[in-house]
């Protein structure tokens, strides 16, 4: 069996944390290089493919941010 060792968590928990950092800072640029405000378009005027198309463009960039990372 094997040991655990905590250099293992900490290395997953620093990966984790990176990740989210470059998620957040490049859904930020997204968001800048729009004509219009992405969560203002979703949430108050209810643009269901604007929400489609924004969580396909996310669930991308987080492939993109775990394989850069792993």
């Amino acid at each position: 069996m094997m040991e655990f060792q905590i250099g293992n968590l900490i290395n997953a928990f620093v990966y984790a944390l990176l990740g989210i950092v470059l998620f957040v800072i490049s859904f930020t640029i997204l968001d800048k290089l729009t004509p219009y405000a992405l969560w203002e378009e979703i949430v108050e005027h209810k643009n269901m493919a604007l929400a489609i198309m924004v969580g396909f463009m996310s669930l991308g960039m987080c492939v993109i941010i775990a394989a850069a990372v792993h």
